[in-house]
């Protein structure tokens, strides 16, 4: 199950308090107290793998280490370990105490969300001329803390969409080594699911119904994914007895959820087409062809060695071009 969405508290370790203590060795007495250790940070750092929200399902606190406190003979505590929470490329990270949002778009990446408290000082600090032999120490500060929204906005170069069952996951199994589900049932796909076309990612994104965009099916849980993606693969069935609606039904919900992803690049795929007479396919490509004017339109089927030939063509040239920018 993909965990895409989730709140959790992250806590700071606080810093450990400063020592007082005194050197007993003949003509050198004086103060020795060493100072706390700092508390660890906690921060978040982009990972490759998917799945990497489901550590948080069960657990919802994540604390760093307190700093350990001073000792005697000059020796600060050791500084607190920091806490890396490791989120999937694409995650953003909403700080609902501190108001502010970040996202990890790239592997490695990493911000922090709270940052560990100062150690106090030991009495060594306080010495003077006036003060030989002081008594003060400082507790350590306290690590901050802060509820974290994590969402998860998958970054694809292409995404599939289409109503249910039309045939995106096939694809998807057909030209890359994801093992998305399949079957001759809606909704088969419950989750997005990721593939590697020689470095070219695709999106497989759950199908969409009419009204999505307003929680109906699915809902808008999947519909942010496509936010991220840079093209568009629009899969219409080609045993629809309307591919003009079926092609309207997608375009308004994702008009609607955002303006932007209307004006996506997007290419269009009659898929299934071993299964009907190739009249039936002629007849549905021609409907489709005058209704959305200046978009190339495709067959498509993954049992056609000849048409799987062509899409994987349209998968190259688009991978040269990012190459190229």
């Amino acid at each position: 199950m993909l965990i895409d969405n989730i709140i959790i508290k992250a806590s700071a370790g606080k810093g450990g308090k400063g020592a007082v203590a005194f050197s007993k060795i003949k003509m050198s007495l004086g103060p020795t107290g060493g100072s706390g250790g700092k508390g660890g940070s906690v921060y978040c750092e982009a990972v490759a793998d998917l799945g990497a929200l489901r550590q948080f399902r069960s657990k919802k606190v994540f604390t760093a280490e307190d700093g350990r406190d001073g000792r005697p003979a000059f020796r600060d505590g050791h500084d607190g370990r920091d806490l890396i929470l490791f989120v999937p490329r694409g995650t953003v990270i909403h700080n609902l105490t501190a108001k502010t949002d970040h996202e990890l778009s790239k592997i490695g990446e990493r911000v922090q969300v709270v940052k560990g408290g100062k150690g106090g000082k030991g009495n060594f600090l306080y010495r003077s001329a006036t003060n030989t032999s002081p008594t003060q120490f400082q507790s350590g500060l306290p690590g901050e803390e802060c509820s974290l929204h994590l969402e998860l906005k998958l970054i694809a170069d292409i995404g599939l969409v289409g109503l249910p069952n039309v045939g995106k996951s096939s694809f998807l199994n057909a030209v890359t080594n994801a093992q998305s589900p399949v079957a001759d049932y809606h909704f088969t796909t419950l989750e997005p699911h990721l593939g590697s076309y020689y470095g070219l990612i695709i999106a497989d994104i759950p199908g969409l119904i009419e009204g999505a965009a307003s929680g109906k099916g699915l809902g808008i849980k999947f519909l942010r994914h496509i936010e991220r993606t840079s093209i568009l693969f629009h899969f219409i069935d080609a045993k629809t007895d309307d591919p003009r609606r079926d092609y309207d039904i997608i375009r308004k919900e994702l008009d609607t959820y955002n303006p932007l992803l209307s004006k996506k690049q997007e290419y269009v795929f009659i898929t299934k087409t071993d299964a009907v007479e190739e009249k039936l396919c002629a007849k549905t490509m021609k409907k489709l062809a005058a209704h959305i004017r200046h978009k190339k339109i495709f067959e498509l089927s993954v049992n056609d060695p000849q048409k799987m030939a062509a899409a994987k063509k349209l998968l190259n040239e688009i991978k040269d071009e990012m190459i190229e920018k």
